[in-house]
């Protein structure tokens, strides 16, 4: 069953195509271009090298956040765009749960960051089970000292993925108990969308093409500054 993947939650971009087991093909790039000039042409290009056909896609899954405001809102509205097109289900995962998937080691706590701006990481954590992760505790937004802090009680070793690896490179306390996984793993991969969306999709776990969101943690900028003009008022 191949399916398609998109992930467009930070400034990479990245598709992918996948069936059980099998990465068909991906084309990941971390570019200055908006995501919606190179989107659309990246994923044709996918679809020809791998030879596959639109109608041989079975469903379509899409990083749902938390990320970039406008690059979510671009990777979703295309998601689902092509899921009504092809008449196939889509499937939201969420970007820190991808990242996990990318790095299952057993016996540890999956550590999965992202950049939240001003001083601040998205954190979720996770436990690898086989090809699959579990979720320990959900998407949240800390400072540093506070996600050392929550790492440092965990009885579990604790491995840390994702962009705190590039932000915060030297200020983490490594040790045997708390370990920084390779850069490689700073990326986001949209053939961790594909697998994570797979497993989704073998449990019944889908979403209405017409009523997914993107799952932001935070307000943006913008709505932020509003309502710090407006006195806090919504």
């Amino acid at each position: 069953m191949p399916i398609l993947a998109i992930d467009t939650a930070t400034l990479v971009s990245s598709v992918a195509l996948a069936t059980e087991g099998t990465l068909l093909a991906e084309l990941t790039l971390e570019t200055k271009k908006n995501h919606s000039e190179q989107l659309m042409p990246n994923i044709e290009q996918l679809l020809n090298v791998a030879g596959v056909s639109q109608n041989q896609i079975k469903a379509v899954a899409v990083s749902i956040g938390p990320g970039s405001f406008t690059g979510l809102r671009i990777g979703l509205a295309t998601a689902k765009a092509l899921a009504y097109a092809w008449q196939v289900p889509v499937v939201g995962v969420p970007t820190l749960e991808a990242l996990a998937y990318g790095c299952c080691v057993p016996g540890a706590v999956l550590a999965a960051t992202l950049d939240a701006q001003k001083g601040n990481m998205y954190l979720a954590l996770y436990q690898g089970q086989g090809n699959t992760v579990a979720v320990m505790r959900q998407p949240h937004v800390v400072s540093l000292a506070e996600a050392i802090k929550e790492w440092q009680a965990l009885d579990q070793p604790v491995v840390i993925l994702g962009e705190a690896i590039k932000l915060y490179n030297g200020k983490i306390p490594v040790s045997d108990k708390l370990m920084v996984a390779g850069p490689h793993l700073a990326m986001p991969r949209a053939a961790n969308v594909a697998y994570a969306g797979l497993e989704m999709l073998k449990t019944g776990i889908s979403q209405d093409v017409m009523t997914l969101e993107p799952m932001y943690i935070r307000r943006s900028e913008a709505e932020e500054l509003w309502s710090a003009r407006h006195g806090g008022l919504k």
